[in-house]
């Protein structure tokens, strides 16, 4: 099994800047990959970035290439999402997940772990 906590979310201004969190612990084999969620009230969870923690490939959504960027740090135990120019659009709750690696990683169902949640509002 796989434990995730995300924190870091906040209030901030249009055009702020934030950085999330997501901590991961139990199984933590590189074989995960580890993707960022958002899902805003009335609307459907949307996948925002990826990253393979083996190889550190990483991959953004369109919607937000440019502003977000994914990470990790050298232990590969906490996954970062760096968020720059944030426009109200972007506030939603914020989730990291976990599952192996494969394709779609886009589509929150082919995920196996997932944290909390942490809000994230931009007014």
């Amino acid at each position: 099994h796989v434990q995730l906590v995300e924190s870091g979310g906040g209030s901030v201004q249009p055009g702020g800047s934030l950085r999330l969190s997501c901590e991961v612990s139990g199984d933590t084999s590189s074989k995960f990959c580890i993707g960022w969620f958002r899902q805003a009230p009335g609307k459907e969870r949307e996948g925002v970035a990826a990253i393979d923690r083996r190889s550190g490939a990483t991959v953004v959504s369109d919607s937000v290439k440019g502003r977000f960027a994914i990470s990790q740090d050298n232990n590969k135990n906490t996954v970062f999402l760096r968020m720059n120019s944030l426009k109200p659009d972007d506030t939603a709750i914020y989730y990291c997940a976990a599952r192996t690696c494969g394709t779609n990683w886009p589509r929150p169902e082919t995920y196996n772990y997932w944290g909390q949640g942490t809000q994230v509002t931009v007014s």
